[in-house]
């Protein structure tokens, strides 16, 4: 019988191997392409298994490095972990078909190099999700950083570089000024960097403080994009669409959450958050992100700038689950981890095969194009029903929830943010199949896209769909977080 400590190995290693693997097979281009795809049906697996045992009421643990009281290097995954890791394994597997058609249908250069750097972040990302304690989660969010600088500089240009260097620059920077900070906080007024489920603040730490070393987390944690940590998303997306995809749903923002819901919830606890209100002012500039860059987002015509914006405001839905702290929004921002992720990888996996395809990067260049590219728009419309929030989409259910926890926490104006949000959405999301299907086209291109970018982009519309129908597992994954 297969440990779970073997199976957390079984999960974080296949994309470390295939990132130590990749850079020997630079003249073997299809044994190389095929190892991401196998590393995530492998690590999916090990993520299956170990959601199973979390579901069980098991906790999956393993302990890497004692280096002193209170203070290791290791992994203990929480319900929360369970849902981002399965979230990072499954996603990375489509994200690695889809670079395999994305990069050879756009002839891009270094592609060896792409793909050593995408399996580290993939890697790094899966650590984070499995992280133990505080010191663990600070050592692979920074892996995370450094992994993915490569990739967001891919094409080496000017504008790559200057990306690259507002990437680094926020992102370290942030984590060094504030977030590393914030830990030793922790670790001082705890004794200990070892998180629990219901938080480890109570009772060490002054209720007139608490609001400041939430603030040191929440601006440390650049990786969430709230505003005025925001700047390096839509700068990234000069970087290829696959990077785009990894960025946005399988490891950094997802992993910038999935942080920020975790301190949330296992350093501060819900109930001491509501109990304190320490929360109260991020309730404030998360709702305030939600919705100026919901209104950003409308006047982008580049469709990977729209989609960033876009995330930006949706990954505000996830800080503003947790800063309302209640056991409805709490369970909803951790649902929204999981139906965002594949709606959004969708939408850009769309925004990717119209630029091989086509040769297309405007949403004003899409007019009456969808008869070129049917089962392309259609997959869009399907993946920004669930961003919307509309049944029988993934992203229905989150929603959901959180509009449940808004009320139950007594914040009626969060529900009038989430509604004028819900609108924003369908306007700035549907123009863009609106254009491609309803008005007359303006020029006649040729089109081909390559089998190995359109099988990724259906799968993952189907996925959610199905996520509508499958969600309880989920479900019961964070009722145990917050029970």
């Amino acid at each position: 019988m297969i440990s779970l400590e073997t199976y957390i190995l079984i999960t974080i290693l296949p994309p470390l191997i295939v990132c130590l693997v990749t850079p020997f097979l630079s003249n073997n281009a299809n044994l190389r392409d095929f190892l991401g795809p196998l590393g995530g049906i492998i690590s999916s697996y090990g993520a299956v298994e170990i959601m199973n045992a979390v579901l069980e009421g098991k906790a999956p643990s393993l302990n890497l490095l004692q280096i002193a009281d209170g203070i290791k290097i290791g992994f203990e995954v929480t319900p929360l972990g369970a849902i981002f890791g399965l979230v990072a394994s499954v996603l990375w597997i489509f994200a690695a078909i889809y670079s395999v058609g994305y990069m050879r249908g756009n002839q891009e250069k270094n592609q060896t190099r792409f793909y050593t750097f995408y399996a580290m972040a993939v890697h790094a990302a899966l650590c984070i999700a499995y992280s133990g304690d505080l010191l663990t989660l600070f050592i692979f969010y920074e892996v995370l950083t450094f992994s993915t600088y490569p990739l967001v500089a891919h094409k080496q240009n000017e504008l790559a570089q200057k990306a690259g260097r507002l990437y680094m620059s926020i992102l370290v920077g942030s984590s060094v000024i504030f977030l590393l900070p914030a830990i030793i906080w922790v670790w001082v007024i705890t004794g200990s960097l070892e998180m629990s489920k219901n938080g480890v603040l109570d009772g060490n730490i002054s209720y007139e403080y608490a609001p400041y070393l939430l603030a040191m987390f929440v601006f440390g944690i650049g990786k969430a994009a709230l505003i005025p940590i925001h700047k390096w998303l839509p700068a990234a997306m000069v970087a290829p669409t696959p990077v785009s995809a990894l960025l946005h749903a399988v490891a950094v923002v997802k992993a910038g959450v999935f942080t920020m819901l975790l301190i949330l919830t296992n350093v501060f606890g819900i109930d001491f958050l509501s109990k304190t209100g320490a929360s109260t002012w991020l309730i404030w500039l998360a709702s305030f992100t939600l919705l100026i860059t919901s209104i950003i987002a409308i006047y982008k015509d580049d469709i990977k700038a729209r989609l960033a914006y876009s995330t930006i405001s949706q990954l505000s839905y996830i800080t503003l689950g947790g800063a309302l702290a209640s056991a409805m929004s709490t369970q909803g921002a951790a649902l929204h981890i999981i139906t965002h992720a594949a709606g959004k990888i969708t939408l850009f996996f769309v925004a990717g095969a119209i630029y091989v395809g086509a040769k297309m990067s405007k949403i004003s260049e899409l007019n009456g194009h969808g008869k070129s590219m049917p089962l392309i728009f259609l997959a869009f419309f399907i993946g920004s029903l669930s961003i919307i929030g509309v049944p029988p989409m993934g992203g229905a259910w989150s929603k959901f929830f959180l509009m449940l926890g808004a009320a139950e926490s007594g914040y009626l104006f969060v529900l009038v943010v989430f509604s004028i949000s819900t609108i924003l959405n369908a306007y700035y999301l549907m123009e863009i199949p609106a254009r491609a299907f309803f008005l007359k086209k303006d020029k006649e291109i040729k089109v081909k896209i390559p089998t190995l970018i359109i099988i990724p982009i259906l799968c993952t519309c189907f996925l959610t769909i199905i996520l509508f129908f499958t969600m309880e597992p989920f479900q019961n994954l964070t009722s145990i977080m917050v029970n």
